[in-house]
């Protein structure tokens, strides 16, 4: 047995885990993923990236950045909440489209290949059984065909889904609620006279989901709000799916050739902590919930996003004290809202319970004087756009929390726009007008930080803006007095620590846009 030396390994090498590697690797972390699958699976999964997903995406380099200029004006596209259309999610030009549909196996294939361009060792057939933890590093046992290695690491992060031995391992709790409601997913070929139209189709059993793939075969999720939930662990046989498709929907729907059958419910469960030392969680194996309104995959990239920065700085030794465990802060009070918002739309969804319209909704939680102002709310909940951050400057501005959407600006080195700016990986400081001193960072902030100078634009503090690597804003002056503050807003975010080193960011800017779906 060979033992393996690495600054961080993480469990689980799906889209979540792997964008998080090559995260790390182009900080250059030394990273190593182990993956229990031999392959990418091809069963059909999520499909869906929200606006807010997108935006950072983009600025982390794994999205084409808009042309310059900058066109003005909005992009919408129409979404649901518990299957009441009506929703309009809605993006500032400039922006990626509000709606991004790439199937979970390709964006897994295109993560996994920037990271292992980044420098990161994916390595699959590999499944954890060990996790011991000493003071100054955790050790990792796999097993893999050829035996047993161990991997030695500074952290390690759980990417390993709901069922993560990771968090098991880790001793790491959380807190459950029951499943209530009986769901099943399969493709099938529909071979009779009754063939499901695409769409929501809501009965008095429950509802069911249907869409007619490329192949000509149906995507089926059927829900029974009626009958109580069965093992999720049991076999799932064509004839089981036919029978309660047809029950649920009220007529019988024939099919043959069946794939990816399995049963899901509306179990949900939400570590207590998504950090414990030198362990940490990532998506599933954080926070499950039943999968409405398309938010679960989003989700767990936005972790990863959120964690990748922080870690490798961390790593780095560039991290002020506390940055690893604002990801906690940060990102387990969305998941939190995001539990409660799906149990919501479960309710919603139950024979009885579902709302005319979103209107009778608005009006029905005493919305009903500004039922457009309400179902923005949701559709900027949906999309994810309505985060604010919890600040750590002190005093925090009034920007500190907040996105800062696409804009062009000008500067010393020409015309540029947010999303550009921020590829790099590194924190960046906007300085405007005549009030931009010569202030540069430290050597050793160098690779964290870049400074530039750029013309007042209407709508953002006048002075300086402080923008974290994913768009996020750190701190903003809107006076040449609160810019004199400028070394301890940076502070709060990097501070050298001991065996620190000028740190470089070699995360590569997009040459080719994310695969569409296939």
């Amino acid at each position: 047995m060979t033992c393996v030396r690495t600054d961080v390994v993480i469990v689980g090498g799906g889209p979540v885990g792997l964008l998080l590697a090559a995260e790390l690797a182009g900080y250059g972390v030394r990273t190593v993923v182990l993956e229990e699958r031999a392959q990418v699976s091809e069963r059909p999964r999520a499909t869906t990236l929200h606006a807010r997903t997108a935006q950072v995406l983009a600025r982390r380099g794994y999205l084409p950045a808009p042309a310059l200029p900058l066109s003005e004006g909005s992009l919408s596209t129409p979404f649901h909440f518990a299957g009441m259309w009506g929703l309009e999610l809605t993006v500032p030009a400039g922006e990626p489209e509000p709606l991004l549909k790439r199937p979970q196996a390709s964006l897994e294939r295109y993560f996994g290949e920037r990271a292992r361009a980044a420098g990161a060792q994916v390595l699959r057939r590999h499944r954890m059984v060990g996790l011991e933890r000493g003071e100054q590093s955790i050790v990792v046992t796999a097993e893999h065909p050829a035996g047993r290695d161990e991997f030695e690491a500074a952290y390690v992060v759980g990417a390993d889904g709901a069922r993560s031995a990771v968090r098991t391992l880790g001793g790491i709790s959380s807190d459950a609620t029951a499943p209530t409601v009986a769901a099943m997913v399969g493709v099938v070929r529909c071979t009779g006279e009754e063939v499901p139209e695409s769409g929501w189709h809501r009965t008095p059993r429950g509802w069911a989901v249907a869409k007619e793939t490329t192949e000509g075969r149906w995507h089926l999720r059927v829900v029974d709000c009626l009958r109580p939930p069965a093992d999720h662990r049991l076999p799932l046989g064509l004839e089981e799916f036919r029978r309660e498709t047809s029950r649920v929907m009220g007529r019988d729907i024939e099919m043959d050739e069946p794939r990816s059958l399995s049963r899901f419910s509306d179990f949900s469960r939400l570590a207590r902590s998504y950090r414990s030392g030198r362990i940490l969680l990532v998506g599933d194996a954080a926070h499950v919930h039943f999968p409405i309104g398309a938010q679960g995959l989003s989700t767990g990239l936005l972790d990863a996003l959120n964690l990748g920065w922080k870690l490798a700085f961390t790593v780095r030794g560039v991290a002020a004290a506390g940055l690893l465990d604002s990801y906690d802060e940060e990102r387990r009070p969305a998941a939190a809202r995001l539990l409660e918002q799906v149990r919501r739309q479960v309710d919603l969804m139950r024979p009885g319970n579902t709302p005319v319209s979103l209107a009778e909704l608005a009006a029905s939680t005493g919305a009903a004087a500004d039922v457009g102002a309400e179902v923005e709310r949701l559709a900027l909940m949906i999309s994810g756009q309505d985060a604010v951050l919890p600040t750590r400057s002190g005093p925090p501005s009034p920007w500190e929390g907040r996105f800062l959407h696409n804009l062009e600006l000008a500067t010393d080195e020409g015309s540029v726009d947010a999303i550009r700016l921020l590829t790099n990986g590194r924190m960046t400081l906007l300085r405007f007008g005549s009030t931009a001193s010569d202030w540069a960072p430290p050597p050793w902030l160098r690779g964290a930080l870049r400074v530039v100078r750029a013309t007042p634009v209407a709508g953002l503090p006048s002075v300086a803006v402080l923008l974290r690597p994913d768009g996020y804003v750190a701190w903003s002056a809107e006076t040449v007095g609160e810019v004199e503050h400028i070394d301890e807003a940076v502070s709060a975010w990097l501070t050298p620590t001991c065996g620190a080193t000028t740190m470089e960011s070699t995360v590569p800017v997009l040459a080719a846009a994310v695969p569409a779906a296939v």
